[in-house]
């Protein structure tokens, strides 16, 4: 088919109305040339042809309404400006039917109403878990993982765009406010008790590792005590009875157990006391610790050794992943598989995460409507605006030509049933 013709369906009903017209203008003619040739039959040949005129003035008064639609049937001819402002509907008034439509869109479909109705009736998190929860599913990500990983990684293997990473990089460590950053996290750590929890796991780590290596815990404590030269005092005190390392050591157990029972420990308070001193000092620009804190991160992004080692180990790590992902048994992509199973099945089994996720998808979504509806309709608008006129009204004809010259038929055949109904009305009241 060429590019430029009309769909099946669309020339099918384009056919047929002109057809309809056709024939019922052939039967008007036919019909007043048979009343000239019988005239003993000439109140049924008129009101036959009473029905065919009435039926050509139907098709052409529809083929004349959907025609202005899209273009001018007058061409170059002289009319009058009622006529002549009124065809070309489409093709003049583009630019607000651009408009119209973003807002239809806008209004219609990214309403918050509409989108929080939409998305409660959905439940996107348990065709999310359902979906995710098959094998086959999942695969298909890693999959995609693995090729397209490789490639965008490959990017950064660039001498220029590593240069342009690692100064911009720089620039951005040299320009943050590292204290402030520090300062919120010391206050979310210390505000929900998470330090208790990282110091009790630690504790509690430490704890079980020496209770189980009991020598290698002596041996390290023995080697830090004769680093700190506490290994002469203890050989001296020995000499007169007292195993101070091992009064030391024992000494330590004991602090660490009561750290590990008591929250209250000064041990604890005072860890504590200090960390909540440094995030009120770190908030302060001008503070000592704000001061050494920026300062020795920019020394850190200053030196070239330090730069070198990043970025190595940045390198080294790209390599390893691209490597690993070029493999048919990828580690990577099997425990990317492996946690989208989990997740999948974890949406599945747990209502209430759904209930959390789903809610946090609404709220997401009318604030991406709020924040983004003039930029969609915009967008939309600017869609339509740039399209070429022509491609415009043949998208529109593609649509809806065909129903548009099906009203063409109808109108031949009703305005026949209207012509033949005002005959026979016109035929009874002459008898009369």
């Amino acid at each position: 088919m060429h590019p430029d013709s009309p769909p099946p369906s669309l020339a099918r009903s384009r056919m047929l109305a002109n057809t309809a017209l056709i024939a019922a203008a052939l039967l008007w003619i036919v019909f007043l040339v048979l009343e000239k040739m019988f005239p003993e039959h000439r109140p049924l040949l008129a009101i036959l042809a009473l029905g065919a005129e009435a039926g050509v003035v139907g098709g052409l008064a529809d083929w004349y309404a959907v025609t202005v639609l899209f273009r001018n049937p007058f061409g170059r001819l002289p009319l009058p400006r009622l006529l002549q402002e009124h065809t070309e509907i489409i093709p003049r008034n583009k630019a607000r039917i651009a408009i119209s439509m973003g807002r239809f869109v806008q209004e219609n479909f990214m309403a918050p109403d509409i989108l929080r109705k939409s998305l409660r009736q959905t439940d996107i998190s348990q065709g999310m878990g359902d979906w995710l929860a098959k094998e086959e599913n999942v695969r298909r990500i890693s999959d995609v993982v693995q090729r397209i990983g490789p490639r965008l990684l490959q990017i950064f293997e660039s001498h220029d765009i590593q240069a342009f990473l690692k100064e911009n990089a720089i620039e951005w460590v040299k320009e943050t406010p590292m204290h402030q950053m520090v300062s919120q996290v010391l206050r979310a750590v210390l505000e929900n008790d998470f330090h208790h929890e990282a110091l009790q796991l630690g504790l509690d780590t430490a704890d079980q590792w020496v209770k189980a290596n009991p020598q290698k815990a002596r041996d390290v404590a023995t080697r830090v005590f004769q680093e700190l030269g506490v290994g002469g005092i203890s050989r001296a005190a020995g000499w007169v009875g007292i195993d101070v390392q091992k009064r030391i050591i024992e000494t330590f157990m004991q602090q660490v157990e009561a750290l590990l029972e008591d929250r209250a420990h000064p041990w604890r308070l005072g860890l504590e006391e200090n960390a909540h001193e440094l995030m009120v000092a770190l908030l302060n620009d001008d503070s000592d610790a704000a001061i050494r804190l920026n300062s020795i991160k920019n020394a850190l992004a200053e030196s070239p050794a330090v730069v070198n080692f990043v970025t190595s180990a940045i390198m080294v790590l790209r390599d390893a992943v691209k490597a690993d992902l070029q493999r048919d048994n990828s580690g990577l992509a099997a425990n990317l598989r492996g946690a989208l199973l989990r997740l999948g099945q974890h949406l599945q089994e747990s209502e209430q995460v759904r209930a959390a996720l789903n809610a946090e998808i609404e709220e997401l979504a009318v604030v991406f409507a709020n924040d983004y509806a003039d930029a969609v309709i915009e967008y939309v608008a600017s869609r339509i605006h740039d399209w070429d006129t022509r491609e415009m009204i043949a998208k529109i004809e593609t649509e809806v030509g065909g129903d548009l010259h099906m009203i063409r038929v109808n109108g031949v055949v009703v305005g026949s049933v209207i012509g033949l109904l005002l005959g026979l009305t016109r035929a009874l009241v002459e008898r009369l």
